[in-house]
């Protein structure tokens, strides 16, 4: 049974090109699969979270990453009665049109095509799962529900409006501002709760795993996170209860309590904020005005600390600063020699140029390009083409 402000599978709003009913998924499941089997999904595996591919077999991936954030969506809104399918993907789908490198490829990219309509990697996750999966006879994309657009385009909150952040000032990225147009997404409104959901379980899992990728890199020790809250005590509780715990499990048993007070801080914050407020319906939890799925605000001020830590210590680190260089360097070259000669993209994508009417267009299909590939394509693409690694 769904709670009330869950969203229904009867409900939806359906798709923008009409398709029969399935006789044994919901819309949310059909979504969630068509996403799964989507070819952007599957080259999540070689893209950078925070160390580059070949740095180590260890290490997320954007693909680890994006398992990890569904694992945990998926566990807080079955506690909480919402759609776990429709939580499920969004989660799947939040990660779709991030750059090779990361978010230091995003930075480039969003430098490169600030004279074109600027560059965002939510906003590209629209336009991959609207346009560029072209495997469907009827339609290009995926053809997901509205309510899965709507979760991917909002997750993080109204991107326009009174109640949207600071950092969505400006006009809107280009391939979201195409996406609306087609099908209006209410970007003035929060999305439904399961998206909520989905973008705290990001939250979750990467403040969760960088602890873990920071630790196994040598860029921090355990001694050093005694130091913080959240993870002090999280490590003074094993230490009590384990005395004698070999430094592996010591680090796993400390961690996966910071994961679970996490867990368990959204919960409880979430059921009495809905407990408090009664929505009745979806359309409630769009309309209150703020998000009804957040940490607590002691959590909230703590996992800040926690994140500063992880700015200065792994994010801006000398040796991850110099590979963010070599890899800027990578992207500042490829970008601008492609739209030179887009006669060297792929046979596949001169049907994209041949289409373009300006110098705007083609940028944009060369941004779609670029952004598809993998931190090792990249890599490889940059060595084919000026015969260096980046430098």
């Amino acid at each position: 049974m769904l709670a009330p402000f869950a969203c229904q599978p009867d409900a939806s709003r359906g798709r923008l090109w009409p398709e029969r009913l399935s006789s044994f998924r919901s819309p949310y499941q059909r979504d969630r699969d068509r996403i799964i089997h989507s070819s952007a999904f599957r080259r999540l595996k070689h893209k950078t979270q925070v160390f580059v591919e070949h740095e180590g077999d260890y290490y997320r991936t954007r693909l680890t990453h994006t398992i990890e954030v569904a694992q945990v969506a998926r566990t807080i809104a079955g506690v909480l009665g919402l759609n776990t399918d429709l939580a499920e993907a969004v989660a799947l789908a939040h990660d779709l049109g991030h750059t090779p490198f990361g978010h230091t490829g995003e930075d480039a990219m969003e430098r490169l095509m600030a004279p074109y309509g600027g560059f965002d990697h939510n906003a590209q996750a629209l336009r991959i799962v609207t346009k560029l999966e072209r495997h469907y006879a009827d339609f290009d994309g995926l053809n997901l529900s509205w309510e899965t657009l709507e979760g991917i385009a909002k997750h993080n909150g109204p991107v326009i409006g009174p109640n949207a952040d600071a950092k969505h000032d400006g006009p809107l990225p280009y391939a979201l501002a195409e996406v609306n147009a087609q099908w209006d997404l209410e970007l003035d409104t929060h999305a439904s709760a399961e998206a909520q959901v989905a973008a705290i379980a990001d939250d979750v899992a990467y403040s969760h795993h960088d602890l873990h990728d920071g630790l196994r890199s040598g860029l921090f020790t355990e001694e050093d996170l005694m130091e913080l809250p959240v993870t002090g005590p999280a490590f003074e509780e094993v230490d009590r209860i384990y005395p004698d715990l070999d430094k592996m499990r010591r680090r796993h048993e400390a961690l996966r309590r910071v994961f679970g007070r996490m867990v368990e801080d959204v919960i409880a914050v979430a059921q009495n904020r809905l407990t408090a407020a009664q929505p009745q319906s979806v359309d409630d939890i769009r309309h209150m005005g703020t998000t009804i799925i957040r940490f607590s605000k002691p959590l909230y001020q703590d996992l800040k600390a926690v994140r500063s830590f992880l700015f200065h210590r792994m994010y801006r680190a000398p040796s991850v600063m110099a590979v963010r260089a070599e890899v800027t360097q990578m992207i500042d070259d490829l970008f601008p020699l492609f739209l030179r000669q887009p006669d060297l993209l792929p046979p596949e994508w001169q049907a994209d140029v041949a289409a373009a009417t300006d110098e705007t267009h083609l940028a944009r299909t060369v941004a779609d390009y670029v952004a598809g590939m993998t931190d090792r394509f990249a890599i490889q693409e940059h060595q084919r083409l000026f015969g260096t690694a980046g430098d």
